[in-house]
């Protein structure tokens, strides 16, 4: 089993992407991340560039890695310098690691429009900058930058630099698409033709402006490439860099290399999370592998044949990265997603087919109307309850009401009231808050914790609001889904009105009725036959 060494860029390619900024802080913590995951490599930054990249070198000296090894990177020494003067390769010694990565250029039009030099001059920074810090006693590796654009244009310039690179000393010579326009046949075609020329480690990275960064990636190791370069989640310039959170488990899974193994493999997804959040940005629900919806299945065609067989409709397993399989109820759902469901929740739909058919049915108007339950598993949980159980009210709204208001100094406020009724007991009460939905929120569980203590743990983590029909300007249906957390677990519910706050009340009732049946089970049952759970008077079905 071939081993492909992985060389992770997510602290400074990673870094060129929009709205990617990590910290120092930041920084050492996705370094050792990296570190447990079975990296091979971690490129920390460019320390001759900014002083965050600095800071973070100077306290990456104390950075117990025990598996990767840290790299610092940088460019030839600057034409108008000597190596041994040139303070970026000075910059880059006194970063004090064992690794460092200098590129340098390999397409002609970039030595002399960008670089402004000769491509003789070019060849000897190569050289001169190269052997200078090998000679300090580092392992090199050169980044051949715009190499396929270049050896399109001169490919005998292009080979040119990669085997001034070799006789320098550099260990590891890489191929960069760095414009990210090379197609994957092009590229194995290039691999091909330079590989019989060189006798070091040879290496790839790919950038994704049309779209095959993975690909291209996969296709190298296939034509002997070794050594890969890539960023968590695919983040860097543009369009991002080679996603390693795909890379990583093709190679492993599917093509039989060896590169973190198994055994590290299922933290990937974990990983991939824990990046997107230092990086303050929304993990993508899509992304292959490491995504929320990898393996998430709505079609009941689809859950009714993966429930019977997993690899029907998934790729992997997804344990196999740390995920998990999602089944999600919809107006595409049958009652194999149900009963799934049912199940996933502990609770007991029985077989009663006139059950079964009626509440799959209920679920196909409610999404008709507007309510999504794939994001709002919390209101799902209600509605099964109910349906099995009966009413899982806890308590009745007996009114609400919201007024807003500007004072003479431009600040705005809200004032709730809210009345209850819980058993024979009312409670009326009014709190106030910067916006509407807070005021409610806030009304709402200040009437409910005489009666329910617990709901002061409740706070509100997320609130997204979409409008369903845009057309209808502010007459429009909202649909309105809300996080909500108890220090111990996160749910999501959800409310559909022409009203954003009826819809809003709707989504808030059930965040507390959730918390309330998993703390105290299903609240006594009506004593009249005619009286409708509030939770159906809710969504409109009467009785």
């Amino acid at each position: 089993m071939r081993k492909i060494e992985l060389y992770d860029t997510t602290l400074r390619d990673g870094t060129q992407g929009e709205d990617v900024c990590f910290s120092v802080e930041d920084k050492m913590m996705i370094a050792r991340k990296l570190d447990e995951l079975g990296i091979d490599y971690i490129e920390g930054g460019w320390p001759g560039s900014n002083p965050r990249d600095a800071a973070f070198f100077a306290r990456a000296r104390h950075l117990r890695l025990r598996r990767a090894r840290l790299v610092a990177f940088g460019s030839t020494s600057h034409p108008r310098h000597c190596a041994e003067e040139d303070p970026n390769l000075r910059a880059l010694l006194e970063a004090g690691t064992a690794t460092v990565t200098i590129f340098g250029k390999s397409w002609d039009r970039h030595v002399i429009k960008a670089l402004n030099t000769t491509l003789e001059r070019n060849l000897e920074l190569i050289r001169d900058s190269l052997a200078y810090v090998k000679a300090a006693g580092r392992e090199v590796i050169f980044d051949a930058e715009h190499f396929f654009d270049g050896f399109r244009a001169n490919p005998e310039y292009a080979l040119a630099t990669l085997m001034t690179a070799e006789q320098a000393g550099a260990d590891v010579i890489v191929l960069c698409d760095t414009n990210g326009g090379t197609l994957t046949h092009h590229l194995i075609e290039m691999i091909d033709a330079v590989r019989p020329h060189l006798h070091v480690r040879l290496g790839i990275h790919t950038h994704n402006d049309s779209d095959l960064a993975v690909a291209n990636a996969i296709a190298a190791v296939e034509h002997g490439i070794t050594h890969v370069q890539g960023t968590i989640n695919g983040y860097g310039e543009r369009c991002g860099n080679a996603n390693l959170c795909s890379i990583i488990p093709i190679l492993e899974l599917k093509m039989g290399y060896r590169t973190i193994g198994p055994e590290r493999l299922v933290h990937l997804t974990s990983v991939s999370h824990f990046v997107s959040e230092l990086a303050n940005l929304p993990p993508r629900p899509n992304q292959p592998f490491v995504g929320r919806s990898a393996f998430a299945h709505k079609a009941g065609v689809h859950v009714s044949a993966v429930l019977k067989d997993a690899p029907t409709y998934e790729h992997i397993p997804p344990e196999a990265v740390g995920n998990a399989r999602r089944i999600l109820v919809s107006d595409l759902s049958g009652k194999s997603t149900l009963l799934y469901k049912a199940a996933e929740m502990g609770i007991d739909l029985g077989a009663d087919e006139d059950r079964l058919r009626a509440l799959l049915g209920r679920l196909k108007v409610l999404e008709h109307e507007g309510y999504q339950f794939e994001g709002a598993e919390g209101s799902l949980r209600l509605l099964l309850e109910e349906a099995v159980h009966g009413d899982c009210a806890f308590f009745q709204l007996e009114t609400f009401r919201v007024v807003s208001e500007c004072t003479g100094d431009g600040r705005l406020r809200s004032v709730a009231t809210v009345r209850v009724r819980v058993g024979e007991t009312v409670e009326e009460v009014i709190a106030q808050g910067k916006g509407p939905v807070l005021a409610l929120d806030r009304a709402l569980r200040k009437a409910l914790r005489t009666f329910f203590p617990s709901v002061n743990d409740l706070r509100l983590t997320d609130y997204k609001v979409r409008v369903l029909d845009a057309k209808r300007g502010t007459a429009a249906k909202v649909r309105v889904l809300v996080e909500t957390s108890d220090g111990e677990e996160e749910w999501r519910t959800v409310g559909v009105s022409e009203n954003i706050l009826e819809a809003s009340y709707q989504a808030l009732v059930d965040a507390i009725r959730y918390k309330l049946l998993k703390e105290h089970g299903r609240p006594p049952q009506p004593s009249r036959d005619d009286v409708a759970p509030d939770y159906e008077r809710q969504y409109g079905w009467g009785v």
